[in-house]
């Protein structure tokens, strides 16, 4: 766990119903089991003591706090799996940034891809990069700081993460991308997954869920 890292707290559980499960994922708490004992302590392993049959859907980076969804069956997996793949489920972010970026407003558009002597950092790569694009909105400015909107409109791996760094405005608390002032500026990531809507799979209603932000 990073330096900056503080434990991770309690699973905050936003929604539940006979198909699937959102949660509100604290920051440090893995989605997934890590290799090592020292990293089973997880998302999935805590709703699972509760729901027996809670199943992985996507995942947030141990640094991200905010809203985590599962399924209760391999039917329901597959079915919001495809949701995710096909890009059907809104996503929003907040996250507190390094400087003011110019213009206010915008996407970023940088293909990713792994860099592999230094796993898992990703990085900008614009001959074989993943297309990857994120809409960023400036909400509020703050002593050189400015809080920000992003919309992922693909799911690279630390795609919010990466995007920002490259342009000069890394997140505040980022131990892979951000460095001396704009590390030390939080005890964590400054990224929090806040809203969260898609059409559910079992019934066709459009649903909406947000996770206050804690930072």
């Amino acid at each position: 766990m990073s330096l900056y890292a503080p434990a991770p707290g309690p699973v905050c559980y936003i929604h539940c119903d006979a198909h699937l499960i959102l949660i509100d994922k604290p920051s440090g708490l893995l989605s997934v089991p890590g290799r090592g004992a020292d990293k089973a302590d997880c998302a999935i392993t805590r709703v699972q003591a509760e729901f027996p049959d809670a199943l992985t859907v996507h995942r947030l980076d141990m640094a991200t706090s905010g809203l985590l969804m599962m399924a209760r069956s391999k039917e329901m997996q597959r079915a919001l799996s495809g949701l995710f793949e096909r890009g059907e489920v809104e996503k929003c972010y907040l996250a507190d940034v390094w400087g003011t970026p110019q213009p206010a407003s915008g996407e970023i558009d940088l293909p990713l891809i792994t860099d592999w002597p230094r796993r898992p950092l990703q990085k900008v790569d614009p001959e074989i990069g993943k297309p990857s694009r994120t809409l960023y909105e400036t909400l509020s400015v703050t002593a050189g700081t400015a809080r920000l909107k992003l919309t992922p409109l693909t799911g690279r791996s630390h795609q919010l993460r990466v995007h920002l760094a490259a342009i000069g405005h890394p997140i505040l608390g980022d131990e892979f991308y951000a460095s001396g002032e704009a590390l030390a500026a939080r005890p964590r990531l400054a990224l929090h997954a806040a809203q969260l809507a898609l059409a559910h799979p079992a019934t066709n209603e459009r649903m909406e869920f947000e996770a206050p932000c804690p930072f």
